[in-house]
């Protein structure tokens, strides 16, 4: 139902996207998009880029008086570091950085220098990936769902959120440039961070992308391919450095047995509701969201340009050689939120159209309102024998 294509390089002249399927009717304005533009701009740990641009979105098309049409949205924003390469001799790139696209660009594509891997492959690239899931973030809110993220851990550190309802965490986290919610491990992060700075490396860590307010029956599980966890583990991992994911609590329940590992349903006496005292399964089951909360958790490497020289092999001479640093980020773990944000809000708004349909909110939110839920007024069973195969 909706779908989005990116494209520019770093340091080009700019950045597009065009986001296709969002429905009419949508109210939209540039400041919308640029909240999240902001966001993705800061971070303790961010490299020297994000004090040269600000980053602001013009949108060419799809909006007309201030709401969507229908039509494919169509978003532009300037690099302005451009002018320092526009018309210029760019020194040669020869030498692949381990961790990077420098090397297996090449060999794909058959480059004669490095440069078009790094540009294309780089992390700028998701400046439009959020421009387009703030779009997504803006639509989902109609319905009240809601998208946020945090940082739980970097490096060593690692943050213990309690019993912390999950938007006090959404709150707290945008009140420290580490983007953690609690405020102890937040001044850990930072002092790894600046260790981390002083010996000249990088460093990674762990965030956790939280959805709220999902009605059940988003995904399917009649296909491989239509399985809502799939969908939100492809996109995270579609995101620069995210080498791992985990729905709920994965890797924990494997440590469990099956009568542990589960969550219980119980039936609410007064509204007949079918309820669960936990969220192991991270608020999906076969494939389907069950209308817990989508709880996502993406590891992220330490990135690969660092200041300290790595080994590798100049491909022009043909001899062992130390890498040359590119300016980035000593941890963009912090910056990574709004940009986990923006896939997980792409893939439910995309789950959300595909079970409600319609093309402009007028249409969608009677439908939305008419959705069965996990309640047993919604669930008659007949309770008599089926011949189900003759």
């Amino acid at each position: 139902m909706l779908r989005f294509l990116t494209a520019g390089e770093s340091h080009g002249p700019s950045l597009t996207t065009i986001l296709d399927g969002i429905p009419a009717g949508l109210p939209l304005t540039p400041d919308i998009i640029n909240k999240e533009l902001t966001r993705r701009q800061q971070g303790y740990g961010s490299g020297g880029r994000m004090k040269i641009e600000m980053d602001t979105v013009q949108i060419l098309g799809g909006v007309m008086g201030g709401e969507t049409t229908g039509a494919p949205i169509a978003l532009l924003v300037q690099n302005d570091d451009h002018v320092k390469w526009k018309g210029k001799a760019i020194e040669p790139m020869t030498a692949p950085r381990p961790g990077h696209a420098d090397l297996t660009g090449a060999v794909k594509y058959g480059y004669k220098d490095l440069r078009p891997a790094l540009e294309r492959a780089s992390a700028r690239e998701t400046t439009m990936r959020v421009a387009a899931g703030a779009v997504c973030k803006h639509f989902l809110v109609q319905f009240g769902i809601i998208v946020g993220g945090y940082v739980s851990s970097i490096g060593e550190v690692s943050a213990d959120f309690g019993d912390m309802p999950y938007e006090e965490r959404f709150t707290r986290a945008e009140e420290t440039d580490v983007r953690c919610p609690i405020e102890s491990a937040a001044e850990k992060m930072r002092a790894e961070i600046e260790k981390t700075i002083r010996n000249r490396n990088t460093l990674g860590g762990v965030l956790e992308i939280i959805a709220l307010n999902l009605p059940v029956g988003l995904g399917s599980f009649v296909q491989w391919d239509r399985r809502l966890e799939a969908k939100l583990a492809h996109a995270i991992m579609s995101v620069q450095a995210i080498k791992g994911v985990e729905v709920g609590d994965a890797f924990e329940n494997t440590k469990r047995i099956g009568t542990e590992a589960h969550d219980p349903i119980n039936l609410q006496p007064s509204t007949f509701d079918l309820q669960r005292p936990t969220n192991r399964a991270g608020g999906t089951e076969g494939g389907v969201s069950n209308g817990q909360p989508i709880v996502i958790r993406a590891a992220m490497k330490p990135i690969a340009t660092t200041l300290v020289p790595q080994q590798t092999v100049d491909l022009a001479s043909g001899e062992n050689a130390p890498t040359k640093y590119e300016r980035s980020d000593f941890c963009p773990v912090p910056r990574a939120v709004p940009i986990l944000e923006a896939m997980v809000a792409f893939v439910l708004a995309d789950a959300l159209l595909e079970k409600i349909g319609g093309d402009s909110l007028n249409e969608m939110k009677p439908r939305f309102e008419t959705l069965r839920k996990a309640a047993l007024e919604d669930l008659p069973m007949d309770n008599i024998p089926h011949v189900f195969w003759e």
